[in-house]
């Protein structure tokens, strides 16, 4: 298993080429960092909602910590069976926050299923999309930081490991379209060494920095359950916090108690309030 920075990443197995614009050595430009704003999966799901019933339960933000590696299952065909269009699941769906297994099974079912979320992502203008937020339960992420079908380059990333973060952090104003028309600021480590296998299950470690490592880090949480908010500060979250609420009214709050590792931390805690349909 070679480690190799994107430009430097040779997988005659990899069947979406990568290009240098993952890994430019100039300040991107401010249509690029535009991008980011509205980045990560497009969101166009409705909910029929009882708008009667009023939120009875505040946001909380859980614990940063994603699930335990020992706890991961391989997913089965049922897993992996969608139907077409796919369309992106809204907060605060617990599809959000449920495990993800790992795939197994490289075949032409997920092979469309990437070609799917390529489809989606690019049609709702998002950069990043993952399985989850498609309503599949699987470790499985795409991404084309141009944004544009044709243009930039198509990453398929499956079954994902953060090795190494960077001591160094950004702070960077983010979006998720499976929360319309919210932003605020997240900060992030501003580089990352990862392992994941490509669309033919041929394994790869890779470096990424600025714009690419801070796509795959808020869909890598997405596969670990946690939703961007959770990596926000108490200032930062009261300010969107209305809006939070606004999403889940109607909907009944049930508090949830579970166990999570952490890249960051040691200890396990996590509660929150979650919203059933």
């Amino acid at each position: 298993m070679a480690c190799a920075s994107w430009h430097h990443l040779h997988s005659p197995s990899l069947t979406r080429v990568i290009l240098p614009i993952l890994h430019h050595p100039t300040a991107p430009s401010a249509a690029f960092l535009h991008r980011l704003n509205r980045f990560s999966s497009p969101a166009r799901l409705t909910f029929a909602v009882n708008q009667t019933n009023p939120l009875v339960t505040p946001v909380h933000a859980q614990a940063k910590r994603g699930f335990s590696s020992k706890d991961n299952k391989m997913a089965s065909p049922e897993d992996l069976r969608f139907e077409s269009p796919l369309k992106i699941v809204v907060y605060p769906d617990p599809i959000l926050r449920k495990r993800n297994k790992r795939i197994d099974t490289f075949d032409e079912n997920l092979k469309k299923l990437v070609d799917e979320m390529f489809d989606v992502m690019y049609k709702t203008d998002g950069i990043g999309l993952s399985a989850p937020q498609v309503g599949i339960n699987v470790q499985l992420m795409v991404f084309n930081p141009v944004g544009e079908r044709g243009e930039g380059q198509e990453i398929v990333l499956i079954n994902p490991r953060v090795t190494k973060y960077s001591k160094k952090t950004v702070l960077f104003n983010e979006g998720c379209l499976s929360f319309p028309r919210i932003y605020a600021d997240v900060e992030r480590p501003e580089s990352i060494k990862i392992d994941a296998q490509d669309i033919n299950g041929a394994r790869f470690t890779v470096d990424l920095s600025e714009l690419p490592a801070r796509i795959f880090q808020h869909e890598f949480d997405h596969l670990e359950g946690i939703l961007f908010f959770d990596r926000m500060t108490d200032e930062v979250l009261d300010s969107i916090r209305g809006q939070l609420e606004k999403l889940g009214k109607g909907r009944k709050p049930v508090l949830v108690l579970e166990n999570h590792e952490s890249a960051f931390t040691t200890h396990v805690l996590i509660r929150e309030s979650k919203w059933w349909a």
